[in-house]
């Protein structure tokens, strides 16, 4: 992933600060406990298609 697109990305539900968790190729939302995918290097930024992550991966 880009380290400059990184930079601009925000979760589109808050507008915060998105991690890229580059195992699970997600960025998550810590605030909005949301995992967007990232497919073929290409951020899916819709709700409907983020995960609810678990307390455990919120955290870490």
């Amino acid at each position: 992933m880009d380290a400059r697109l990184l930079e601009i990305l925000v979760c589109p539900v808050c507008k915060g600060p998105l991690d890229f968790r580059k195992a699970n190729q997600e960025l998550v939302c810590k605030a909005c406990k949301l995992a967007y995918p990232v497919r073929d290097d290409i951020p899916v930024m819709l709700e409907e298609e983020a995960r609810q992550l678990s307390h455990e991966e919120a955290a870490g």
